[in-house]
């Protein structure tokens, strides 16, 4: 088949699972929006996806497409490396049109999958995973649902490290991206002057915006976590209690934090609340609630 045995062919491989992967990671960095302007949309998100049989298909074609474009870089990098021989070892100077990202394409390319296999330990292996093998995780002597997703953030980003490597991983997906969005349609045979210049412009305008926000979001993620925004939620910690009456009816232990509301509470992520909060009516936690244990929210009650 002139796809497997081509250079070509190959090279049109790469680009069409370039274009799928491109895809989803806009749709990720969106979703990772609603976490921050709606957290507790986030977990509904992550439980209404969860072990479902669509979640799965999803995953497993994901997962397929990052293998077979990570087996056709390689493929194409040693073929290109046998082709040049020894006039790879070479000096020569690099004429202005050859980037430096297409020269160091696998090297981007490990960076990013290395990135990505801490960011499927931290958490997809908690989540989808341990849904999977009906298998929650334990953090810090507590059982976790895999539903709560906001709690993985908490965290993740609570850990010094998580967004240096993070931010690390952002840069080499730009560098990726943007030399790969171009040069997937290059492949595909938009290869004229005209139309090369105008991907290029539309590439490092899609990946910056994408990458960007990606960078903003792990900051704001860390700043929660360490503000602890993510525990001290009304508006989670009833989630959690929800997802945490689940695993008991499945017989495991967990440690149940208390939040006893008659109507709906709404917070935005900010508010500083410990230990039981009772709410009478329905109550709006905003950025002024300062509550403490035991104490009726009612200076928002509508």
């Amino acid at each position: 088949m002139w796809l497997k045995s081509s250079s070509i062919g190959r090279k049109l491989i790469m680009a069409i699972t370039g274009v799928c992967l491109v895809l989803f990671v806009t749709f990720h960095v969106l979703m990772n929006g609603v976490a921050i302007f709606w957290p507790s949309a986030y977990n509904a998100i992550c439980a209404f996806l969860g072990a479902n049989w669509y979640a799965l298909i999803a995953s497993i074609g994901l997962a397929a497409l990052f293998v077979i474009h990570i087996i056709y870089a390689v493929w194409l990098t040693i073929q290109n490396r046998r082709a040049r021989g020894n006039d790879r070892y070479d000096v020569v100077s690099k004429p202005k049109q050859v980037e430096w990202a297409s020269q160091n394409m696998l090297v981007l390319g490990i960076v990013v999958v290395a990135f990505l296999i801490v960011h499927l330990v931290q958490f997809w292996a908690k989540m989808q995973l341990a849904e999977v093998l009906h298998c929650p995780v334990t953090e810090n002597g507590m059982t976790v649902a895999p539903q709560s997703g906001t709690l993985f953030i908490q965290i993740a980003f609570s850990q010094w490290w998580t967004p240096v490597v993070y931010i690390i991983g952002f840069i080499a997906l730009w560098f990726h991206m943007n030399h790969g969005f171009w040069s997937m349609f290059q492949s595909a045979g938009w290869n004229n002057d005209v139309w090369i210049k105008r991907l290029k412009c539309i590439g490092a305008w899609w990946t910056s915006i994408v990458v960007g926000l990606f960078i903003l979001q792990a900051v704001v993620f860390t700043v929660q976590a360490n503000r602890n925004a993510y525990l001290t939620c009304p508006a989670l910690i009833e989630q959690y209690n929800e997802f945490n009456a689940e695993l008991m009816e499945q017989g495991h232990a967990v440690a149940v934090t208390v939040v006893e509301c008659d109507g709906t509470v709404e917070c935005d992520g900010t508010v500083e609340c410990d230990g039981t909060v009772e709410c009478d009516g329905t109550a709006e936690c905003a950025n002024t609630a300062d509550c403490a244990n035991n104490t009726e929210c009612q200076h928002h009650n509508n």
